[in-house]
């Protein structure tokens, strides 16, 4: 029976039609534009701000509460003068801790030394008679 139907040249340019059409619709859904591949890469991008988004709001509210700290508060002030700017009140002794490891050995470098050759800038001076 099936093959009865196909027997005409109409029935099979029709079944053509069908398949091309529908091979069309395949194609434009997985790869045109708006597509299944070009959503999937949009969601993507868009959680990705997302989460950068939220990095920057945290960062934005920090920055909201320091302002408002050196606005309304003296505290923030003198805060941020000892630690960013060294200050010290009259009478107090500045202490400053290391956080270098005691196991530490500093490097000393000539100052005269040419880093590029290891040698010193400084020429020998001949011996005078």
């Amino acid at each position: 029976m099936m093959k009865e139907v196909f027997r005409s040249t109409s029935s099979k340019i029709l079944l053509i039609l069908a398949l091309a059409l529908i091979a069309g619709f395949q194609y434009a859904f997985w790869y045109g534009e708006g597509g299944y591949f070009s959503h999937q890469a949009l969601r993507q991008q868009i959680q990705q701000q997302s989460e950068m988004n939220a990095e920057l709001k945290e960062r934005n509210r920090i920055l909201a509460a320091e302002v408002y700290d050196l606005k309304n508060g003296a505290e923030a002030i003198e805060e941020h003068a000892r630690l960013d700017l060294g200050l010290i009140k009259p009478y107090e002794t500045f202490v400053q801790m290391s956080t270098i490891s005691t196991h530490y050995k500093p490097i000393y470098i000539d100052p005269n030394a040419d880093l590029r050759t290891n040698e010193s800038d400084v020429e020998p001076v001949p011996e005078q008679p």
